[in-house]
């Protein structure tokens, strides 16, 4: 069956501090290891109650040194954030540190509010409109060394220079990063999890326009997405309650840490949050897993996927894990690592 791998936020709960979040995200990188999953992502936001990891990069660093296996990278680093010669140097240390286990996954998207991009890139070289394209072209430059005769970086070497840059992958949630990476060649991943785009459109177009062009000889897509697994149809219920609380307060711009199933089912809901809230279940998939398998089997398929990266954000530490499990289970991971 389809390779699993996991997007981890490093989620808050209102039980569960910054600081906790981020070793639960070891621990459950370890469980993810022991499982067979493919891939480790981290992503990139800040000044989010919910979210703990503004910075990927330490992550990887600390979870590939804890893991034997799984790939572990990005999911991603907010280019226009970062100088393309930093986010250059700190992923090929890792991939010197880590050879062969690194994955360097690049969004264009500021990962947080105006205020706070403005503060990460107030220092920066300043450029109006976006300039993700320009950034990218020149974090490739890095690798390649083909900066234009007499251009002054040519005098800049990226260190460690004997290491390349692990593997780019281009993330999207809209046409835009599925039609860049076909042209540049690159793997793709598309974020159906918060995307209002058509995963199927994106993937597939990426799939029909992709160039090799020295960094991939084939396209590989991977669809992320948000899924809550349990024993049960009904537990899966009760766990993702949070998750629905959660996304009805931030799409009203109240970003607060992951409520519990207890304050989640105590929350009085008018008509038109409960409307919201099915609209919304569009991009979470809640069931046993057989329930879950069913509900994605034909997007998989007609997204002609490579790969699925699955994000689960619940309130409770073990049964994030467990769901993983059950996943690992269904889609043969386990069975796979035993043969």
């Amino acid at each position: 069956m389809i390779p699993l791998s996991v997007l981890d936020l490093s989620v808050v709960t209102t039980a569960t501090k910054p600081a906790a979040a981020l070793r639960n995200s070891i621990d459950l990188a370890r469980h993810a290891d022991a499982l067979g999953f493919t891939r480790y992502w981290l992503a990139e936001h800040h000044n989010l109650a919910s979210v703990a990891s503004p910075a990927p990069d330490i992550m990887i660093g600390q979870i590939a040194a804890v893991t034997k296996n799984i790939r572990v990278g990005s999911g991603g680093v907010m280019l226009p954030n970062h100088a393309p010669l930093v986010v250059a140097e700190r992923f090929k240390m890792l991939e010197a540190l880590f050879p062969g286990r690194i994955d360097l996954g690049l969004g264009r998207a500021p990962g947080t509010d105006g205020a706070t991009a403005h503060a990460l890139r107030s220092r920066l070289d300043r450029r109006e409109g976006d300039d993700f394209l320009e950034r990218l072209h020149e974090l490739t430059l890095w690798e390649t060394r083909n900066f234009p005769p007499n251009h002054p970086f040519n005098q800049v070497v990226a260190m460690p220079d004997d290491t390349p840059l692990p593997p780019i992958w281009l993330l999207g949630s809209s046409d835009y990063s599925a039609e860049l990476a076909a042209q540049v060649g690159m793997g793709y991943a598309f974020a159906h999890h918060f995307a209002s785009y058509d995963a199927i459109a994106a993937m597939t177009n990426y799939r029909a326009r992709f160039k090799q062009t020295g960094w991939r000889e084939t396209p590989y897509a991977i669809l992320a997405v948000a899924v809550v697994a349990a024993e049960t149809d009904a537990e899966a219920e009760r766990l993702a309650a949070s998750m629905d609380l959660n996304r009805l307060l931030r799409d009203r711009g109240q970003y607060i840490p992951l409520p519990s199933i207890e304050e989640a089912q105590a929350y009085p809901y008018t008509d038109a949050d409960r409307a919201a809230i099915a609209r919304n279940r569009s991009r979470l998939f809640v069931g046993s897993p057989a329930t879950v398998i069913k509900k994605l089997e034909s997007m998989i398929a007609a997204s002609q996927a490579d790969e699925l990266m699955v994000i689960t954000a619940v309130y409770d530490h073990e049964a994030r894990k467990k769901s993983y499990s059950l996943l690992a289970d269904a889609f043969g991971l386990a069975k796979k690592e035993a043969a």
